[in-house]
Parts: C-alpha cells; structure tokens; sequence
C-alpha cells in the first residue's frame, strides 16, 4: 500500500493540478489511457487540425459562386494524418516523459484503476493506493450501439478513425451531433462520399431550433442526410466493403460503403471507476455528482478530499469547461478554507462544420420558458450575414446571428451563430454576458470596423427590441 498526498485520476485536465504547490509532496498520476487525454489525443486538436486542411480543400467549390475557378488537385490523407500526429504524439510523449522521469515527487502509474473505499485506489495490475486527496478526471468515451455488425474492423469511433491508413472512399456516419457533423465536413471536403443516418429529426437537435434547421439544410445539400433513420445491421462484403442496412421513413434500404464511423455521443467512464465501492452519487446518466465547489458528493453530502472535474463529472463535455473546472479544483485543493466555486453561467461551444457554429447560453426554446417563469418579456433577434457588407462580398445566404435578451433591461440571455468563423464573431457576446453588458451599451458603447463581418453582431444587437433602444 501506497499513500500520496494527492492522486490524479486521468492525464487531461487533471495533469495541470501539479502546481508549484505540490512540490515535495507525494503526487500520483493514473492513467491507463494515452497520456494526455482525450482533447490533445481524440478530440479537439487533432480533429481541428484535420478541419483547417479540409477548409482549404473546399474552398474551391465556395470559391466557384464568386466567379474564381479554383480546382482541388489531390489530397493526401496520410501526409495529413502523419504532421498531425507526429507532432501530438510527441507532445504526449513529452507530458508522459516529464511526469514520470523527470520530477521526483510524481509518480505515473500506466494502468487504470478502481475506488475500493473513499479515499483507497488499486490499479488493474494489483497495486494499491490510497491518498489524502483524489481528484476524478477520467473523462469520457464513445458510446457503441448496439447493432449487429458493431465490432468488425471496418468501424470506428472518433478515437480510432484519424488514424486510418487511407481516405475511404464511401464512408456512412451514424449519428447526427457535433462529432458527426465535424466529421462528415472533413471527409467530404476530402472527397469522400458521405451518409449521415440520424436517428432523430434535424442534425445537431440539442441546439437551439433555429440552428439545428438551417445547419440540416445546408448539411442536405453537402451530404446523403438520412433523418429519422436507424442502421439495423452490418455486414461485410466478400470485396472488404460492408453492407449497411438502414431503416427510415421511405422503409428498408440497404448501403455498401467502406467504413462506418460511430458519432453516437460519449459516456463517463465512471462504470470503470468502482465508484460503487465507495458510495458516490452518479447522475442517471453515469456521471459523478459534484457540487459547485467541484466537491464529489456521497449521499448528497461532499466527501471530504475527493473531487471531481471534466467530462466524468460535467454536464458539459468541453475542453474550456474541464481547464476551468481544473483550475478550480487547483484552487481549493491547497485552500480548503476559501473554496471557489466553478462558473458554469455562459458556457460557449462551437461546431467546426460547414457551416461553423457557435452558442452561448439559452436556446430560444429555454429563453421563453425562462422569461416567461419570471414574468419578463423576450426579445428575439436575427440578422441575416448577407445584410452587411462583408456578406454581400461573399454573396452569404446561410449564415445568421440570432440573439435573446431580456425586452426591458437588454440583459443577454443567449447568441447564436452560424455561418463563416462563427467561434470568433461569438467571443464579443460571450464577453457581454460575462460583465453583465446589455445589448444596446454593446452595440453602441464602441467602435464597429467597417465593413468587417462583426458588423452582424452589431446589426443584430441594434435589431434587439429592448427597453434601452426601442
């Protein structure tokens, strides 16, 4: 038996708690994953380092519609594949290197582990641990329906298929999220021919109403867009292909097709944490609860020095959320009598598709719902990127800004963007709500370069019907 002052459960977000603080202090490290989790490995960097090149890729196509005529040569998927992960294997190379050789108070264990009481840890290769404090970082994975066919090597989930030794030439996605959406821009930039089955109505359905029908509108136009349709099985073909049979609205079909990625969604790896030997509260979805001090609860009370961070433990599964968690965390770990609690009030994200998207906060949906309890009104706007300047240049008939707010004090309750870098032109509204700036001071308080395209977001907070601009 081992005993750390502090034990980190995965090598995410939860690798950055090795503050100066913990210097000479005993400090443990498990993961049984690749180091590094899954953003640097699986998740956001690579897969935005496939989008950039898929952006260039397509650019001729967007380019057409503006009378340039540009023609795509070829794309080379494994010089691609290869400067993308050249350089992040050896950053997590580099991350396990130095945690486990270089600093004498850390040590790396390489295996998973299991909770054998509140504060008592055994790894998967029989060794024991047990730690004053236990941080619960160990993330997510790619959840795996269950489908006749599931396991044959032809299919992949996001942690597999970057990896892949050649540009399929037909490639079916099942699912209709974040994940999907990425993937299917990417393979089709490339020049893959793309079938997206969802389940569920519109593409991206978790999103505000407005988004999820256009972005499934210009989804249709790029790819095979099949709604409302589930993959009942499948099989291999004697060629190496794999025969897809789907069921949908027009009935039974079947698809041959060279690889199938699964965008299913992602559990919390908490059903591999034996959390059940030490009595911590799961959410019916899996995920551990914690309170705002990211404390991990245990019959609705917090255990004292366990905690909990990012993806097992968050609602929501964002690399930005899991840094903010952690520090956090980092926070209250070494001052126990000044805890600070998580902001979780105006979480950003973005879908790096085509077309790009980007959210804060409420949904219209959530906006009506909510201002309708408090006995306020809504005030709802949507500008249009071809109504500036800069979207007549790009002659732009999808992209939108739509904004919620408060009607009488102008106080934003959510943003919404699609369309040409929408993660960026978010960053002000994001901003806006954070301090507490309604719309019209927004709009008005500053200078708008003209005619950039931020001049949308202006429009669209001077088109806000609010008690201050009315």
């Amino acid at each position: 038996m081992t005993h750390f002052d502090l034990a980190i459960i995965g090598s995410g977000s939860g690798n950055s708690l090795i503050t100066p603080d913990w210097d000479g202090r005993k400090v443990a490290v498990i993961d049984g994953g690749t180091f590094g989790g899954t953003c640097l490995n699986v998740g956001c960097i690579p897969t935005k380092m496939y989008v950039y090149p898929a952006q260039l890729a397509a650019t001729g196509t967007d380019a057409a519609r503006l009378g340039v005529d540009l023609t795509l040569d070829k794309v080379h998927w494994r010089d691609i594949r290869d400067r993308i992960f050249t350089r992040i294997d050896a950053i997590s190379a580099g991350g396990r290197s130095y945690r486990a050789d270089e600093l004498e108070n850390v040590t790396l264990y390489d295996s998973y582990v299991r909770f054998t009481s509140e504060h008592a840890l055994e790894t998967d290769d029989g060794r024991r641990i047990t730690a004053d404090q236990i941080v619960v970082a160990a993330g997510s994975r790619p959840v795996l329906p269950d489908i006749p066919g599931i396991s044959l090597p032809q299919v992949h989930t996001s942690d597999t298929v970057m990896r892949i030794p050649e540009l399929p030439e037909r490639i079916l996605i099942i699912g209709g999220g974040y994940i999907a959406a990425e993937f299917g821009f990417v393979f089709s930039a490339f020049g893959s021919t793309v079938t997206m089955a969802a389940r569920s109505g519109p593409l991206l359905r978790a999103m505000d109403a407005t988004v999820s029908e256009r972005f499934t509108e210009a989804a249709s136009k790029q790819w095979d867009v099949r709604l409302n349709t589930e993959v009942r099985s499948l099989v291999e073909n004697p060629d190496g292909s794999v025969q897809a049979s789907l069921g949908g609205p027009e009935g039974e079909s079947t698809l041959d097709i060279d690889l199938v990625l699964v965008a299913t969604g992602r559990v919390p790896n908490t059903d591999r944490l034996g959390v059940e030997a030490a009595g911590f509260d799961l959410r019916p979805d899996g995920r551990l609860v914690v309170d705002e001090f990211q404390r991990v609860l245990k019959d609705g009370k917090p255990v004292e020095g366990v905690w909990g961070l990012g993806d097992v433990s968050s609602d929501f599964q964002l690399k930005h959320v899991a840094n903010h968690e952690a520090r956090t965390v980092a926070h209250n770990l070494v001052h126990p009598g000044d805890l600070l609690a998580s902001d979780h009030r105006f979480v950003p994200s973005a879908v790096f598709s085509s077309p790009q998207i980007a959210s804060v906060g409420m949904t219209e949906e959530e906006a009506c719902r909510d201002t309708e309890a408090r006995g306020v009104e809504l005030a709802l706007a949507v500008q249009e990127y071809g109504s500036t300047a800069y979207g007549w240049a790009m002659e732009d008939s999808t992209g939108f800004v739509k904004l919620l707010a408060e009607k009488e004090s102008g106080k934003l309750l959510g943003a919404h963007i699609v369309g040409h870098e929408a993660s960026m032109l978010i960053q002000p509204l994001i901003q806006a709500m954070s301090f507490g700036l309604d719309a019209s001071s927004m709009a008005s308080g500053q200078y708008w370069i003209h005619p950039a395209l931020t001049e949308v977001v202006e429009n669209a907070l001077l088109s806000l019907k609010t008690g201050k601009n009315d």
